[in-house]
C-alpha cells in the first residue's frame, strides 16, 4: 500500500508508507495521530512533523514534563528529607515521649531504607519509645480520591495516590510457590503489616496458568486479612501479584510499626497519624536518593506516584503546602521561560499521565526533547529513558520484533491509557545524528496502533527520508 498525501493545514505532509501501513492495518485513520521527527540539535526543520499542533492525550509520556520540569528547578542533587523529631527526652536509649516521623514527600521510601532509617535511629540513642510513634504526612495536600475513580481498578499499584509520607508505594507484593510435598502453594507476602494476616497455603490445582489470579479467588475486602477461596494451578510455577493495600490510609501505620518492632525497637504506645508539634526537638534527616536516580524509575518503568510525588514537590518551592494547583501553576509559570512562549504549556492534572484531561501537543513535547538535549544535565534526563529493546517499558519493542535496527539506538518513554498510544524521545540514525521523536495516537483502537509508532521509531533510525 502506498503512502497517503492528506490535505488541509494539519495533515500537510505524507506519512512514510511503514507507518501509514502500519495505521491502515490497525484500523486508525491518520487524523488520530500526532507526529514529529525532528534533528535535536541546532535549528532544521522537522523531518516529519503530521497533526503536531493539535492538543492529545499523551498517557504516560506526560511524565517526560514532571521529570525535566524536575531536574531543571530542583537539580539532578535534591534529595527529599524524612526527619525524626521527639516531643520529649532521650536517656540511656529511651526516648520518654513521642517520636514523630515527618513524611517530605520522598518518591522511593522503600522497606531497605526504611529499616536503615530505622537502625540509624537506634545509632544516635533511641531504641526505645516510652510514647506513641507519630506519622505526619502534612507536607503534602493533594486531593483524596477514590483509588478506583479512574478506571474501577482500586487494587492495582499504578493507582496509587501520592502521600507526604509515602511508604513502599502502598503496595503488597504477594508470592506465590508450588510446593509437591505439600500439594499446596506456599504464599509470601512483603512487606510486613501489623494487625495483617495472610493465607500462607493454597491447595494447588491442574488448570491451565491461563488466568491464574482469578482463579485464587482471592479476598481483600477485610484490611485485617487476606484469603484465598480458590486453588492455584501448580503448572505456574512462581509467580508474584503485586497489590495495593484495600485501606491506604492505615498503610503506612501497619508497615512502620512491624518494620520498626523488627529493627529492634520498642514502642509502649500506638503508631497513628498526626502533627509534628513546633516545639519538637529534630533528631534526624533521612535523605532520599537523588532526583538524577529517580527519575529513572519514573520514566523507564513508568512509575505513576512517584511522578505525582514530584509533581507536588514543584509546588512547595513559594513555601506553601504541595498540591496539584500549587504545581500546576508552578508549571505554567517554568514553562515560557525553560521551553518557549512560542509553544502552549501542557494542560496538567497530576503529573504522571494517568488522567482523561491532561494535553499537549507533539510539537510541545518535542521542544521539551529539545531544549533537554542541550540542558546541563541533559544526559541525566536521556538515561533516565527506557532503551528501545534493552529495559524498562522500551522492553517491549523486541517482542514485538517490528523495528530491529532501533534496538539499542532509541531512548523513550511509552504512554498508553484507555484509547491512547504514544512514544516520544530520542532517536540515533545510522549516520550518528540524533533525532527527537514523537507520536501520539488518540483513537478508540489506538493499542492496536503500536506498531505505527515501532515503525516511526524505526524510519528514525533508519533516516529514510529524501530531501534533508
Amino acid at each position: 500500500m502506498a503512502a497517503v498525501l492528506f490535505s488541509g493545514p494539519a495533515l500537510a505532509q505524507r506519512l512514510p508508507p511503514d507507518i501509514a501501513n502500519a495505521l491502515a492495518r490497525a484500523k486508525v485513520p491518520p487524523d488520530a495521530v500526532s507526529l514529529l521527527v525532528v534533528r535535536a540539535d541546532g535549528n532544521y526543520p522537522p523531518r516529519l512533523s503530521h497533526r503536531a499542533n493539535a492538543l492529545v492525550n499523551p498517557a504516560s509520556v506526560m511524565k517526560l514534563v514532571t521529570t525535566f520540569a524536575a531536574l531543571d528547578t530542583l537539580g539532578a542533587g535534591y534529595t527529599w528529607k524524612t526527619r525524626f523529631y521527639a516531643d520529649g527526652p532521650v536517656r540511656d536509649g529511651v526516648l520518654f515521649g513521642n517520636l514523630y516521623i515527618r513524611g517530605g514527600g520522598d518518591p522511593k521510601l522503600v522497606l531497605e531504607r526504611i529499616t536503615a532509617d530505622f537502625h540509624a535511629l537506634q545509632a544516635i540513642g533511641v531504641q526505645k519509645v516510652r510514647g506513641d510513634i507519630v506519622l505526619d504526612h502534612s507536607i503534602f495536600d493533594p486531593a483524596t480520591r477514590d483509588p478506583a475513580e479512574f478506571d474501577g481498578q482500586a487494587l492495582s499499584p499504578y493507582n496509587a495516590a501520592p502521600d507526604g509520607l509515602l511508604v513502599n508505594f502502598k503496595s503488597l507484593i504477594l508470592s506465590f510457590t508450588p510446593d509437591a510435598d505439600t500439594r499446596s502453594a506456599r504464599v509470601r507476602s512483603e512487606p510486613p503489616m501489623a494487625g495483617v494476616s495472610i493465607d500462607l497455603q493454597i491447595p494447588l490445582s491442574t488448570e491451565a496458568c491461563s488466568d491464574w489470579r482469578t482463579q485464587l479467588q482471592a479476598d481483600f475486602a477485610d484490611p485485617n486479612r487476606v484469603t484465598f477461596r480458590g486453588r492455584y494451578p501448580v503448572k505456574c510455577g512462581e509467580q508474584s501479584w503485586p497489590v495495593a493495600y484495600i485501606d491506604p490510609a492505615s498503610y503506612a501505620r501497619r508497615v512502620l510499626q512491624a518494620l520498626y518492632l523488627d529493627a529492634g525497637g520498642e514502642v509502649s504506645g500506638i503508631v497513628r497519624d498526626g502533627l509534628t508539634p513546633a516545639g519538637a526537638q529534630w533528631l534526624m534527616d533521612a535523605p532520599s536518593l537523588p532526583l538524577g536516580e529517580l527519575i529513572a524509575d519514573v520514566n523507564k518503568f513508568s512509575n505513576n506516584v512517584m511522578a505525582q510525588q514530584m509533581f507536588l514537590t514543584l509546588g512547595l518551592q513559594d513555601g506553601r503546602q504541595g498540591s496539584f494547583a500549587a504545581s500546576r501553576a508552578a508549571i505554567a509559570a517554568w514553562w515560557p521561560k525553560a521551553i518557549g512562549s512560542d509553544v502552549p504549556a501542557p494542560t496538567l492534572e497530576n503529573g504522571s499521565g494517568l488522567s482523561r484531561d491532561e494535553r499537549t501537543s507533539a510539537r510541545a513535547l518535542g521542544q521539551l526533547l529539545r531544549r533537554a538535549a542541550s540542558h546541563p544535565q541533559g544526559a541525566i534526563f536521556a538515561q533516565s529513558l527506557s532503551i528501545a529493546g534493552v529495559d524498562g517499558t522500551g522492553q517491549r519493542m523486541r517482542e514485538r520484533g517490528l523495528a530491529p535496527e532501533s534496538m539499542g539506538n532509541a531512548q523513550l518513554k511509552t504512554g498508553s491509557l484507555r484509547d491512547v498510544a504514544a512514544v516520544a524521545g530520542y532517536a540515533t540514525g545510522r549516520s550518528g545524528k540524533r533525532y527527537v521523536v514523537v507520536g501520539i495516537v488518540n483513537h478508540p483502537l489506538a493499542a492496536a496502533a503500536r506498531p505505527a509508532l515501532d515503525a516511526l521509531v524505526e524510519w528514525s533510525v533508519k533516516e529514510e527520508y529524501v530531501g534533508r
